[in-house]
C-alpha cells in the first residue's frame, strides 16, 4: 500500500497494523515505530513510500531495509533495557534509532564513510545521544567495547564472522543474515557458558556483508 496522501501518523498506524498481521507482537517495539519518523531516514523523493512495507534504496549500493525485517529482529533480540548492543551496517540509521529507545549504548560501524557521517548527524538532529559510531570494517566488531549483550547484523554474510561470535557475551544473543549473495536465512545465536546454539526463523534478503570476514566487495 501506498501512503503517499497520509499524514506520517496516519500512514504509521497503517504499517504498524500490517506488522501486527504479520507476527510483530511486542507493544514495545510497535510504540518505537510510533515514535521513529521514517520518513526523516530516507531520500526526500522517497519519503511518500516510507510507511509502506518494503525496502528502499538509500544510495552507496544499501538499503533502508524493510520494516517488517527491522521489527522482527528488534524483537527477536527480546531486549530487556540496559543491554549493550552492536550493530553491523547502520546504513539510514533507523534501525539504530529503534534499537536506542531500548537500551543504554548502542554501538554501530559502517563502512562507507560519507554515509556514516550522513547520519551521524541526522540521529544527532533527531536527539539520539546514546549511539556511538565507527566507521570501519563490520565484519571484525568492535574489540575495544566488547563483549556485547547482543549483536545485530544488517547485511547479508556468507558465514559468521568468528571475530562477531566471540565478542558476543556469554548469555548473549546475535541476529545475522547468512546464505549466498542473493538470499539468506536469517538466524538466531544464542550463547551460554557450554556454547552456541543456532535457530533459522526465515528467509530474507539483504545487500552483501563487505568485509575481510564476510564478502569481497567485487565478487
Amino acid at each position: 500500500m501506498n501512503y503517499a496522501r497520509l499524514k506520517p501518523e496516519i500512514a504509521v498506524e497503517r504499517l504498524i497494523k500490517n506488522l501486527r498481521s504479520k507476527g510483530i507482537s511486542d507493544e514495545r517495539v510497535l510504540d518505537a515505530f510510533r515514535k521513529t519518523p521514517r520518513h526523516l531516514f530516507v531520500d526526500a523523493a522517497l519519503q511518500s513510500q516510507a510507511y509502506d512495507d518494503n525496502a528502499l534504496p538509500i544510495g552507496f549500493s544499501v538499503t533502508i531495509s524493510q520494516p517488517y525485517v527491522v521489527a522482527l529482529m528488534t524483537q527477536l533480540l527480546e531486549l530487556q533495557g540496559g543491554e549493550k548492543i552492536l550493530e553491523i551496517g547502520t546504513g539510514s540509521g533507523f534501525q539504530a534509532a529503534i534499537l536506542a529507545q531500548f537500551t543504554r549504548r548502542v554501538y554501530t560501524i559502517e563502512r562507507h564513510r560519507e554515509l556514516a557521517e550522513v547520519t551521524r548527524k541526522k540521529l544527532r538532529a533527531l536527539n539520539y545521544y546514546n549511539i556511538t559510531f565507527k566507521t570501519g570494517d563490520g565484519t571484525k566488531g568492535w574489540p575495544q567495547h566488547a563483549p556485547f549483550d547482543r549483536i545485530i547484523v544488517t547485511a547479508g554474510a556468507p558465514t559468521v564472522p568468528q571475530a562477531l561470535s566471540q565478542q558476543l557475551a556469554v548469555d548473549g544473543r546475535m541476529i545475522i543474515p547468512a546464505g549466498s549473495r542473493a538470499s539468506q536465512t536469517l538466524d538466531v545465536f544464542d550463547k551460554t557458558e557450554q556454547g552456541i546454539s543456532k535457530r533459522s526463523v526465515g528467509n530474507v534478503v539483504f545487500v552483501p556483508l563487505i568485509g575481510e570476514n564476510g564478502w569481497q566487495e567485487n565478487r
